[in-house]
């Protein structure tokens, strides 16, 4: 799911760095700027503590949710379709806030961009667990929207100031990230009997993002030191129109407007909505899924944190194997099968086999979303397309993945029952392993 002056061309397909966009592609720093990031640079310490400081809450705030829906809808007498909004309208604040990073750091900058999302983070956490309802969605579109502009622009951040250490440092970036939500997953239950309930175990959150924020705050200060009041940070770099073909037959429209009307390009964007989507179902769900079985809160909490743990694996993995194999199509299949598998467990034997159905799922859900950002890369040509190919993925596959918790919340209320929201889980599998078909086949879009 990375980068000024212009950035390096992605690795080609024999490469193992992983994929990386930049929010700022096509901009370049003003000399101001530019002369305060190479003193940042100078001294790394202060940039890894803020990215891994930063990484912990890009996914903390959301799975800390999952296990105590069920109080937070008991709480307010929200039915499973209501309740679901919960987790549904940070997805879609997700989706909306994803174009407006590129537009933000080039005005602002990226450190001050980065520092203002984790503000935001901070306080749509607080906003949460305000007495009213409606602070409860207000909170969640918050939440979404710093997580939005974390997601696109850290990812660049790495790539700009590590350039030869990229695949460490993505690594790192992408294990701290996946460290938060697994604790915040297992400590959810563990914090409400603490701290006297669901809304304290929720608030707890807003203390690490307020900790990145002001391990932020002194970058951003120094990025924009010597620029003048009202001064942007960056300023577009000139580049040729381009059109897409592919290395093969598939052949389409470039950049822009134009990369809407490549199949290719939606290939891979659908592969993402489509992974995000039973990714942010198991989220809102899973927990449910196993104490409605019979299994006790706090376990279920310990199986989605674990679920939630090993997608490290996959997603170190997948990346690797991707970028050494002219297709993927083979890995695409895997990682679908892997998790329908274990969605199949859930629906024969969900508490009795809980353990193995989480190692396939997150094992798989962890390959997905690895491959489906390594697909980004080498379905592209040059950093452009990249570019502009993961904006339209995640503005897109974020819209597409809101509703899998809405729908399937709302076939639970009216069936009484997960059967059939768990088959229909299985079809998003099985579409997933066409798509993946698709978007891993040999092809690449050109200028």
């Amino acid at each position: 799911m990375s980068r000024p002056q212009l950035p390096e061309p992605p690795l080609t397909r024999t490469g193992a760095e992983p994929p990386l966009v930049d929010a700022e592609t096509d901009l370049r720093p003003t000399p101001e700027v530019a002369a305060a990031r190479r003193r940042l640079r100078s001294h790394p310490a202060l940039l890894l503590l803020g990215i891994v400081l930063a990484s912990v809450n890009m996914r903390a705030a959301l799975a800390g949710v999952s296990p105590l829906l069920g109080e937070i809808s008991d709480h307010y007498g929200l039915s499973a379709t209501t309740g679901s909004l919960v987790t549904t309208i940070p997805l879609v604040f997700m989706g909306l806030a994803s174009p407006l990073a590129p537009r933000l750091a080039r005005r602002w900058g990226t450190e001050a961009v980065l520092l203002a999302a984790l503000v935001l983070l901070c306080g749509g956490v607080l906003l949460r667990v305000a007495p009213p309802l409606v602070a409860l969605f207000a909170g969640g579109a918050l939440v979404g929207s710093g997580i939005a502009l974390l997601n696109v622009l850290m990812p660049g951040l790495i790539k700009r100031d590590f350039p030869h250490r990229a695949a460490g440092m993505t690594a790192l970036y992408t294990t701290a990230m996946i460290g938060g939500a697994t604790l915040s997953a297992a400590a959810a239950v563990p914090l409400e009997n603490a701290l006297g309930g669901w809304r304290g175990s929720l608030a707890s959150w807003s203390l690490p993002a307020a900790v990145a924020a002001a391990a932020w705050l002194p970058q951003a200060l120094l990025a924009r030191r010597g620029t003048r009041h009202g001064q942007a940070a960056a300023v577009p770099v000139r580049t040729g129109p381009v059109s897409a073909t592919a290395s093969g037959p598939e052949s389409g429209s470039g950049r822009g407007r134009g990369l809407a009307r490549s199949p290719l390009a939606w290939q891979v964007t659908l592969f993402m909505g489509l992974q995000s989507l039973i990714a942010y179902v198991t989220i809102a769900w899973m927990p449910t899924i196993l104490t409605d079985d019979g299994m006790s809160k706090g376990a279920a909490g310990l199986v989605f944190a674990f679920s939630t743990l090993v997608q490290m694996a996959g997603s170190f993995l997948v990346p690797l194997l991707a970028g050494r194999m002219r297709s993927q199509r083979l890995l695409a299949v895997a990682v679908a099968a892997l998790m329908a598998s274990g969605i199949a467990g859930l629906l024969v034997a969900p508490a009795g086999g809980a353990w193995l159905w989480a190692a396939l799922i997150g094992v798989g859900q962890g390959g997905s979303v690895g491959l489906a950002l390594t697909m980004m890369v080498l379905r592209t040509s040059d950093a452009h397309t990249s570019a502009r190919l993961s904006g339209m993925a995640q503005t897109w596959g974020y819209l597409l993945a809101a509703a899998g918790p809405l729908v399937l919340g709302a076939v639970h209320q009216a069936t009484g029952g997960w059967a059939l929201p768990i088959g229909l889980m299985l079809a998003v599998c099985a579409a997933l392993a066409l798509l993946g078909l698709g978007a891993g086949r040999d092809r690449v879009i050109r200028p």
